[in-house]
């Protein structure tokens, strides 16, 4: 049961909480500054005081947020060299991910007529964050910021791992790691 749980910590769980933890920093951003405009913080009459456009900059705002603490503390040893396209897969994800959210305050605000600032805050925040939360984790972990990814520094530390046992290899020494993998397969004294 322990190397299940050692598993499961190591490919997913660890990660979960670490998005789960910058994951609320974004909620209070997201929150926090669609409340602002939805109560004209910035003025009554601008585009971002209706429930949508005040979705559409409060997400953008918290995907900013935690696109730093995702590349940064979560999946750090997974960040891609390339920043700008890690960014912009992050980006399209975060886009689909309130594409979600934005559905639900649609369909509650607009179709149902729960056209009230808690309705708006249950729909969009409640239930579309969940909705949008797990689809995001699910493709930041097994996409952007996939340990395969060939431009990630995972994907380079490996790379280069290989070349160097490739190389002790070719040199006739034994692999990096192979004598400890002998060693850990005799029988110690304690046995």
């Amino acid at each position: 049961m322990k190397k299940i749980w050692d598993y499961l910590w190591e490919r997913l769980v660890r990660y979960a909480v670490k998005f789960g933890v910058v994951g609320l920093a974004g909620y209070a951003i997201d929150v926090g500054v669609f409340n602002m405009l939805r109560l004209g913080a910035f003025g009554d009459d601008a585009w971002y005081a209706g429930p949508i456009g005040a979705k559409v900059v409060s997400v953008t705002l918290s995907t900013i947020a935690t696109w730093f603490g995702n590349r940064y503390w979560t999946f750090r040893e997974h960040r891609r060299k390339n920043f700008i396209l890690e960014l912009f897969e992050f980006s399209v994800i975060a886009v689909l991910g309130l594409g979600i959210s934005l559905a639900c305050l649609w369909v509650s605000h607009f179709m149902l007529g729960l056209n009230n600032l808690v309705a708006d805050n249950i729909s969009g925040n409640v239930i579309g964050l969940v909705l949008a939360t797990a689809f995001r984790f699910l493709l930041y972990r097994y996409w952007v910021f996939a340990p395969h990814r060939a431009d990630g520094y995972t994907a380079m530390q490996n790379a280069r791992l290989e070349a160097d046992a490739a190389a002790a290899m070719a040199a006739g020494g034994a692999a990096p790691g192979e004598a400890a993998d002998a060693a850990a397969l005799q029988p110690s004294e304690n046995s």
